[in-house]
């Protein structure tokens, strides 16, 4: 059985450790928006939906050409609003799993979407694998949506889910890092 995933990039954040909204730093000539629609259409994901918040106007403005869009009028209690804002856009959608991308990690390659989209269905959990760690990319299986949406809280997100869930975790650090750019000093293109 083919599986239908979709991609969802949850950009809606003010940056405030950065100094402006994540969606907006540009790394090295995109947007990091952009560049995470680019990563997801690169590992062959048609359906894509992103989730802004913060500065959205300013956002669909400078990145004219993004796949649809939500606005999570409720983005400044956290992450987790967006999280539950993308999964319900595509809750009306044949998709049977959303693999997850958070805007401000540009190391996320489309090889490590691949990878972790390879082990997609209904019922799955999977999540990128850094060394001993686990991160991003995450697939959500459709089966998991409510019980994600229910437990997605301030920035957290799926985390608590995914701590009381069997998750696979499939390695992609030899194809990605997961740096997270909460600081300009982290970007080497500011």
């Amino acid at each position: 059985m083919v599986h239908d995933t979709a991609g969802l990039v949850l950009a809606a954040g003010a940056g405030s450790r950065y100094g402006m909204p994540k969606a907006l730093i540009p790394y090295p000539d995109r947007l990091l928006v952009q560049r995470a629609v680019d990563t997801l259409r690169e590992a062959g994901l048609s359906q894509i939906v992103v989730v802004l918040g913060a500065a959205a106007e300013q956002v669909l403005a400078a990145a004219p050409g993004l796949p649809t869009t939500v606005i999570n009028q409720d983005w400044r209690s956290g992450m987790g609003s967006s999280l539950r804002a993308g999964l319900r856009a595509l809750g009306d959608t044949p998709a049977t799993s959303a693999v997850v991308l958070l805007v401000d990690m540009p190391g996320i390659t489309a090889e490590a979407v691949r990878r972790v989209t390879a082990r997609a269905g209904e019922d799955s959990l999977v999540m990128g694998g850094y060394g001993e760690r686990r991160g991003h990319p995450v697939l959500l299986g459709r089966a998991h949506w409510a019980g994600v949406g229910a437990s997605a809280t301030g920035d957290a997100g799926a985390r608590s889910y995914l701590k009381s869930h069997a998750v696979r975790v499939v390695p992609v650090d030899d194809v990605a890092d997961d740096l997270d750019l909460d600081v300009p000093e982290l970007n080497p293109h500011a």
